[in-house]
């Protein structure tokens, strides 16, 4: 299974959210609302994720292997760093659409 597409919008926000991506993996499976994550060991992957009544946070979906994990934090951390690159990166505010 292969990363053929990231889509990544850039938010500006006071916690340590980066940005959220959107993959297309083998160009027909898309998962939406990948977070980029400014961690206290660097940036990281968080895949998408719903709070249960309890607090907890549950992954929606999530690969099962670590390879295929590798394969998309190397896929959108790249797509982030190409666009911190451009001169002038456009950010959205956290929550919008």
């Amino acid at each position: 299974m292969e990363v053929t597409d990231v889509r990544l919008r850039r938010v500006n926000t006071d916690g340590r959210m980066r940005a959220i991506a959107s993959i297309t993996m083998d160009s027909e499976f898309v998962v939406h609302d990948i977070r980029v994550i400014d961690g206290n060991n660097g940036l990281f992957v968080a895949m998408p994720s719903k709070r249960t009544p309890d607090g907890e946070f549950r992954d929606i979906a999530h690969p099962i292997s670590s390879h295929t994990r590798e394969k998309i934090q190397t896929a959108v951390l790249g797509e982030y760093k190409r666009q911190g690159e451009l001169e002038n990166p456009e950010y959205e505010e956290a929550g919008a659409s």
